[in-house]
């Protein structure tokens, strides 16, 4: 059977703005609505035929593939329309409401399942943790199935019953005209069961608040902000929806002689001026031992030398960063007399001693 025109139904042209879409759907919805029209199903027809115009008109994505590959471009998307009146009422529930200022009364009578909390847990670790990897245990605090009750929420040897005042359905009625008012059931609280003996230990709830000992495998190479998605360790869902997620995140402690840039690491070592310019081997420690670097005669203050794979690991990937490291010239503020006189022969035999830097044509930069 070929479907009809989504503009057609509506009585609207292809250029029609939201506003124009609503107040179409309105008028059509108020015409053929189920509760004013009983029995009639030349109405019920046409109800979902514009319920289900307004879901593909409304819906910028879904009209921008109609108006481009038609109604075989939404199927190909997954859009399937609407099944029954429930569906198009949950869907509507805030325009039904807005339109006759109730609930229409055809919307599901049970709570419907209901998905669980997201939880959050922050964790530090220290450098060498972020760049080797660790596996934690955290205690999360969550709310878990009551042990006594085993999550029915009655006292063991009961059950919850069917509630009386809505007959299981979880919403009473009343009419009002044309329509049928619904609303939640006073006594049962929606859920369509009553218990008459409340479990002792969660209250009726079936569930209660505890902490969960969780083993959480941290990947080498993450950084502070970096974060854990632990599906399906979050709160439980409610009415029998699935639970939520648990995200771990992470923060790394400084470290007392690295500073970490992506997966590079800087340190500064001091030399003294007379290694600098004679040159020198010295040990640089990193997160595992210990390098030699070798440092080349001439080395000027803030040089920077570079040791390969010797920084982080890569989160992604195999290898390492590397580490960056900066020299710090240390130039001695007291002499002996014999280190102060062997200087001063120094300074007269050397010919390229600074005598008026205004002449220098060099430029250079403290920052």
């Amino acid at each position: 059977m070929t479907k009809k025109d989504y503009y057609e139904i509506l009585g609207l042209s292809h250029s029609a703005n939201n506003n124009e879409i609503k107040k179409a759907y309105r008028q059509l919805a108020m015409k053929y609505h189920p509760d004013r029209n009983p029995g009639d199903k030349d109405a019920e027809g046409h109800f979902k035929e514009a319920a289900e115009a307004y879901e593909v008109l409304r819906d910028p994505e879904k009209r921008r593939i109609y108006d481009q590959y038609g109604h075989e471009g939404l199927s190909g998307s997954g859009f399937q329309g609407f099944s029954n009146f429930d569906d198009i009422f949950e869907s509507f529930s805030d325009l039904f409401g807005d339109m006759f200022g109730f609930s229409s009364g055809r919307r599901s009578s049970r709570r419907r399942p209901t998905r669980g909390a997201d939880l959050r847990f922050d964790a530090t670790i220290t450098l060498n943790e972020a760049d080797s990897g660790k596996e934690i245990e955290l205690d999360i605090p969550k709310t878990q199935p009551c042990d006594i009750c085993e999550g029915s929420g009655a006292q063991p040897g009961t059950s919850p019953q069917r509630c009386d005042a809505c007959g299981g359905k979880g919403q009473v009625y009343r009419s009002q005209g044309f329509f049928t008012i619904s609303s939640t059931c006073p006594k049962c609280g929606g859920t369509g069961q009553f218990i008459a003996k409340p479990c002792k230990t969660c209250k009726g709830s079936g569930t209660v608040a505890r902490k969960k000992q969780l083993k959480v495998k941290i990947p080498a190479g993450i950084d502070t902000g970096g974060t854990l998605r632990i599906t399906g360790e979050g709160d439980l869902g409610e009415h029998g929806g699935p639970p939520g997620d648990l995200y771990v995140i992470i923060q790394v402690k400084p470290h007392e002689l690295f500073i970490r840039q992506g997966d590079n690491l800087y340190i500064e070592v001091p030399v003294s001026f007379i290694q600098a310019t004679l040159g020198t081997t010295i040990k640089i420690p990193t997160l595992k031992d210990s390098e030699d670097l070798e440092i080349k005669p001439g080395t000027q203050p803030n040089d920077v030398y570079t040791i390969k794979g010797s920084g982080i690991k890569h989160l992604r990937g195999a290898g390492h960063g590397d580490l960056k490291v900066g020299i710090r010239v240390v130039i001695p503020n007291k002499l002996s007399k014999e280190q102060e006189e062997l200087l001063r022969n120094f300074a007269e035999i050397s010919d390229d001693m600074v005598k008026d830097p205004s002449k220098s044509k060099k430029r250079f930069s403290l920052f």
